[in-house]
């Protein structure tokens, strides 16, 4: 049986973004520094996942950790 990763929030969340910075997404949903990675997911199965801004602006993160469009919302915490 695979781990499955904690479901941090059931809504997506907002964060002000910089073209060219990269943003460490947690997968694991154990940071506690939402939606990014703390390091909570040492020793388990979950990496953190390195993402790049392609422009200043607003990116909606996943917090339900189930979106197919990772680490972006895809809605997928409509079905939780």
């Amino acid at each position: 049986m695979s781990e499955s990763p904690i479901v941090a929030a059931k809504a997506p969340m907002k964060i002000t973004v910089e073209a060219g910075k990269d943003y460490w997404w947690c997968s694991c949903g154990k940071s506690a520094k939402q939606p990014f990675c703390d390091g909570s997911h040492k020793g388990g199965a979950f990496t953190p996942m390195k993402w790049t801004a392609e422009k200043d602006g607003d990116a909606w993160f996943c917090a339900c950790k189930g979106s197919t469009k990772a680490p972006l919302c895809d809605g997928s915490h409509k079905a939780l």
